[in-house]
């Protein structure tokens, strides 16, 4: 992909400042990071090790370890689907399916258009309203093929 982004490095800046460039806080600031861009743009990491004193690879390993942080571009609306033992029997797996083949993409990717990604969490701790999904913060439970779809739907119309 293109260098299609344009990053603030004020912006960045200001977050670490906010942490007081404590190598600590690296898992904060790169989560406050992502809340910016929806995930940590490769032109981030170098402000980050020259401003944190921290190694490359620790950056790295933060983004893997933790599913809230991506270095890849992510969509717009982050579309959790939760696959935890009460959605499963629920249904989760058809919930999925319904969403790769309206959104035509698998699980991790996302959406030409970055408008959505696609992703599986164990649990969102909404058991009784399974299955479940969030997109973003927000939860929507009890849901079949048709409901989800009309979830989506709802959020393609808001971007357009």
């Amino acid at each position: 992909m293109e260098n299609r982004l344009e990053i603030d490095r004020e912006k960045i800046n200001g977050i670490i400042q906010r942490y007081n460039a404590n190598p600590e806080a690296l898992l904060m600031i790169m989560q406050d990071v992502s809340d910016i861009y929806n995930y940590v743009p490769p032109e981030a990491v170098p402000i980050l090790i020259e401003k944190l004193g921290v190694k490359e690879s620790l950056i790295y390993s933060v983004a893997t370890f933790y599913k809230t942080i991506s270095l890849e571009p992510r969509g717009k609306h982050i579309v959790s689907v939760c696959t935890g033992t009460a959605c499963h029997v629920r249904g989760a797996d058809k919930i999925m399916d319904a969403l790769k083949e309206k959104l035509n993409i698998k699980e991790g990717q996302s959406t030409d258009d970055f408008l959505f990604s696609l992703e599986a969490v164990r649990c969102v701790g909404c058991c009784a309203s399974g299955p479940v999904i969030t997109v973003n913060k927000e939860t929507h439970g009890g849901l079949d093929r048709s409901s989800v779809l009309k979830v989506i739907e709802k959020y393609e119309q808001n971007a357009s």
